[in-house]
């Protein structure tokens, strides 16, 4: 059974889905906010903001617009793990944290191995640039690290000696580049891979300059490891629904896009919206903004809220509590999982049926 509660205190299911829906309809703008859901959710969310002429936003916009950005300004080369991990002679890693980002990425790209696919059968090279503490190691296999607490001019000297252009540094940090560079332009089938928070968007351009660079005579790729929470998948669905990825709103009776203004936690902050719904399916995660506003919340039974939403119903998790379809790091795609561990709790499809349905429609799909 759903864990459900209106001003804190136990209530039916169905009684929470009627005043979830009261406090939406009494909204002028209410903001879908979280969005941590398979694509079943994401679809009905995004559903349901239009039937509320809101808006709906990512816990995790911030990541997902400094890759997305680029893509749309400046254009990006990615490839998927499996070809990283079949075709890959050079191994580019940017940051730290990754391991933590994907636990599972030294198994999927096994970079300790050599390339199947690489007719010259020789051991991978493996560069990391800002490792962190204790970040570059592989088991197996030498790591050649380049270390720099300025991330931005790493990127901008890689790319110069890549190039052939004099840079200003240290000659210990200019040796590092130009074995670096040498490294990358030998390479024949290089990628590079990032994620995480050490990136924004002006480093990101600068990497795919570099690999747009190196692609003049050799062959190289990128691979960023995005975001959890099902980021790629939400944006995805949404993408095929409205044109548009997230930060999204109906506000004008069709979707309009803008990062800044749809942006869900400035839009509360500032009031323009009056009215959230916080969905965080995949973990614990709490809203951040600080005031405070009538909120439904679609979360994990251990979400800790610092303050009680109006309403709050427990849901299960994508793929562990009930079947869902989402975002694969591994495979670069949509996927089907059925539930590892099949329990009662109703998915965030489920429950934003169960609401839409006091507006006249099932906003469920």
């Amino acid at each position: 059974m759903s864990e459900a509660r209106i001003d804190g205190k136990p209530a039916s299911l169905a009684a929470a889905a009627e005043r979830a829906a009261e406090i939406l309809s009494a909204a002028r703008m209410p903001v879908i906010a979280g969005l941590g859901t398979d694509v079943a959710g994401a679809r009905a969310s995004i559903l349901l903001a239009e039937k509320l002429r809101g808006a709906y936003d990512h816990m995790y916009s911030v990541r997902i617009f400094a890759d997305l950005d680029v893509m749309r300004q400046a254009g990006l080369m990615f490839t998927t793990p499996n070809e990283a991990r079949l075709r890959a002679d050079v191994l580019l890693f940017i940051g730290k944290d990754l391991t933590k980002i994907w636990p599972a990425m030294m198994t999927r790209l096994s970079p300790a191995e050599i390339p199947p696919f690489d007719l010259a059968r020789k051991p991978r090279k493996i560069l990391w640039i800002a490792p962190g503490r204790g970040g570059a190691k592989v088991e197996g296999l030498a790591v050649q690290t380049l270390d720099s607490s300025d991330l931005h001019a790493a990127l901008a000297a890689l790319r110069a000696r890549a190039a052939g252009r004099p840079v200003s540094c240290a000659k210990r940090m200019l040796r590092k580049l130009d074995e670096f560079a040498e490294v990358l332009k030998k390479a024949r089938f290089g990628v590079a891979v990032w994620g995480g928070d050490s990136l924004d968007c002006l480093m990101i351009e600068m990497l795919h300059g570099l690999i747009r660079d190196l692609n003049k005579t050799t062959r190289f790729s990128g691979l960023p490891l995005g975001c959890d929470s099902n980021a790629a998948g939400v944006v995805q669905a949404s993408g095929w629904m409205t044109g548009f990825p997230v930060r999204t709103s109906f506000g004008r009776g069709f979707p309009e896009h803008d990062t800044w203004r749809f942006d869900a936690t400035r839009m509360i902050e500032s009031g323009e919206a009056d009215a959230a719904v916080w969905i965080s399916a995949y973990g614990p995660e709490a809203p951040p903004w600080k005031k405070n506003i009538p909120l439904v919340a679609l979360a994990s039974p251990q979400t800790a809220f610092a303050r009680e939403p109006q309403v709050c119903i427990g849901v299960g998790c994508p793929g562990i509590d009930h079947d869902a379809a989402e975002f694969s790091r591994e495979t670069a795609s949509i996927v089907g999982r059925l539930a590892s561990h099949g329990s009662p709790a109703p998915s965030v499809a489920a429950i934003i049926g169960q609401i839409a349905k006091h507006f006249g429609e099932d906003a469920s799909c």
